[in-house]
């Protein structure tokens, strides 16, 4: 087995609370509330920022010239790429650049933002890896669960498109693919680590959609 299917299989439970999570329950049948995708799609550009910054880091620390182009281009496409796509919702919800400037991160974004930044600046980088995965291969399972059980005239079409298509799910395989490179060569202490990196991004990434969901806010 290799260590990715390792450690998909270690969370197969934790991916099935976030398949059947309210959030993505009713994205999936279109009765998602305008104002929670509204709340999500402005958290989410912010959360966007520091995941590229995240990927840069890990592109700094890459050991083989193929890698920090990987990663690179990772930044490239959660800054400028993925950006437009928010930018055709945040018109459609009238959401303008001063209003989402003046929108502070909510609790959530801030601790998975803080994390990924802290655990690529602090960690090795086969750890900084482990951390970053979530983000990429949940989405896109996620991504395609939801576009096989999606109503038809989903108002969120786009957004799930993005996330089930193939371009996106290739360079999800690619991610995939140098994490069990450099798990391989990693030692048991590391592998341990990527191990818990992993489970723990991949627990924000419920908090995060579960925020959206609340509508969170700063309590004080």
């Amino acid at each position: 087995m290799s260590f990715t299917a390792e450690i998909w299989q270690k969370n197969a439970a934790l991916f099935e609370t976030i398949r059947t999570m309210p959030f993505n329950q009713e994205l999936a049948d279109g009765t998602l509330s305008q104002e929670r995708f509204r709340h999500y799609m402005i958290q989410d550009a912010h959360y966007l920022i520091a995941f590229g910054r995240a990927l840069a880091v890990a592109a700094a620390k890459a050991d083989n010239t193929d890698e920090i182009v990987q990663f690179a281009n990772g930044a490239h496409t959660a800054i400028i790429v993925e950006r437009s796509l928010h930018a055709d919702f945040m018109e459609q919800f009238n959401v303008s650049p001063a209003t989402f400037a003046a929108t502070p991160l909510s609790p959530a974004t801030h601790h998975y933002s803080s994390y990924l930044i802290a655990t690529a600046w602090s960690a090795s980088y086969p750890v900084a890896l482990a951390a970053l995965l979530p983000c990429f291969w949940i989405y896109a399972e996620i991504g395609r669960d939801i576009l096989a059980r999606a109503a038809k005239n989903n108002p969120y079409d786009s957004w799930i498109s993005t996330y089930a298509g193939e371009e996106f799910h290739a360079a999800v395989r690619g991610v995939i693919a140098t994490v069990d490179r450099v798990a391989s060569v990693a030692s048991a202490e590391t592998r341990r680590d990527m191990h818990i990196a992993y489970t723990h991004a991949a627990k924000l990434e419920w908090m995060f959609w579960d925020s959206a969901y609340r509508l969170e806010q700063w309590p004080v």
